[in-house]
C-alpha cells in the first residue's frame, strides 16, 4: 500500500498521538500539529523527517490556513486529515458563561471548520483525499452536563455530513469517527468546567453517576489506532462510525426513542401542513 501523508490536529496526547504513531510506525509521514511542539520532540527523534511538526492554535483561522500551507509545501501534498483537536466543556446549560460557550465552539466546530476549508483546495486538485473529523457518541446523542459539547460536536455533524456530498464528486471522502468512552484525559486535565450552582447540586450528583455508567469500561487509545488505519485504508470508508463497543446500543435507544416520537405524534405533523 502507498505511503499516506497525514496531517493531524491536537497530537500532544490522546488520539492524535496514537495515531500519528501508528501511521510513522508503519512508515507514513505525518504534519503533527499541538499548541506546544516541544510534546512532539520525542517522535522526532524517532522518526526525523518522516514527521513535521507544527505549533498551532487550531481557532485561529490564519495560522490554520498556513499550517496546512506549510505541510503541503513540505510533503508535497495530504491524504488524510484528520480533525482531532477539542475539549469537553462540562456544566449545565444554566451554567455555562457566554465566552465558555464560543470557547467550546471555536475549537470544536471553528477549528475544525476552518482546517477543512483550508484543505480542501489541495485535495481537490490532486483528486483524492479523505477528511476524518473526530465527533463523539455525544455527536448524535446528548447528555446532562455535557450539553455544550453535545451542541458542539452535533454542529460538527451537520456540516460534516453535508460536506462528504460536496466534495464526492471530486474523489475526496468523509469520516465521522464518534468514539465512546476512552481512557484518554478528555474528562480529566483536558476538560474545562463552569462554576456550579448551588440549586442544582442534586441533577449534578445524579449526572455524575450516570456518567459513571456510561464509561464504566473506557478503550485504549492505542488499541484505537488500528481502526482508523482500517478506516482510512478502506477503498469505500463508512461517513460514520462508532470507536468502541457501547455506542452502538446508545444509538439505537435515541434512535428508536426519536421514530416512536415522531410517530406517535404524525398527526399534528400532518395538521400543520394544512
Amino acid at each position: 500500500m502507498a505511503q499516506k501523508i497525514w496531517f493531524i490536529t491536537g497530537t500532544s496526547r490522546g488520539f492524535g498521538r496514537e495515531w500519528a504513531i501508528a501511521a510513522l510506525e508503519r512508515g507514513d509521514s505525518v504534519a503533527a500539529t499541538a499548541r506546544d511542539t516541544a510534546s512532539l520532540g520525542d517522535l522526532v527523534d524517532r522518526f526525523g523527517d518522516r514527521i513535521l511538526p507544527i505549533r498551532l492554535d487550531v481557532t485561529d483561522r490564519e495560522a490554520d490556513f498556513a499550517a496546512v500551507t506549510e505541510a503541503v509545501n513540505y510533503f508535497g501534498r495530504l491524504d488524510v486529515v484528520v480533525n482531532n483537536a477539542g475539549y469537553g466543556q462540562f456544566g449545565f446549560i444554566e451554567e455555562l458563561s457566554e465566552q465558555e460557550v464560543r470557547e467550546q465552539f471555536e475549537t470544536n466546530v471553528f477549528g475544525a471548520l476552518w482546517i477543512t476549508q483550508a484543505a480542501l483546495p489541495y485535495l481537490r486538485e490532486q483528486g483524492s483525499g479523505h477528511i476524518i473529523q473526530v465527533s463523539s457518541i455525544g455527536g448524535i446523542s446528548a447528555f446532562q452536563n455535557i450539553g455544550i459539547y453535545n451542541a458542539s460536536k452535533w454542529a460538527l455533524e451537520g456540516f460534516s455530513q453535508a460536506l462528504a456530498q460536496e466534495v464526492a464528486p471530486f474523489g475526496v471522502k468523509v469520516t465521522l469517527v464518534e468514539p465512546g468512552g476512552f481512557d484518554t484525559d478528555w474528562g480529566g486535565a483536558s476538560a474545562r468546567h463552569a462554576t456550579p450552582l448551588p440549586e442544582l447540586e442534586a441533577v449534578h450528583a445524579a449526572a455524575a453517576e450516570a456518567r459513571k455508567s456510561r464509561v464504566a469500561d473506557p478503550g485504549d487509545p492505542k488499541a484505537s489506532a488500528a481502526a482508523i488505519l482500517r478506516v482510512v485504508d478502506a477503498e469505500e470508508p463508512p461517513l460514520r462510525v462508532f470507536f468502541g463497543s457501547t455506542p452502538i446500543q446508545v444509538a439505537k435507544a435515541d434512535y428508536a426513542s426519536r421514530i416512536a416520537e415522531w410517530e406517535k405524534w404524525q398527526d399534528v405533523s400532518e395538521l400543520a401542513q394544512g
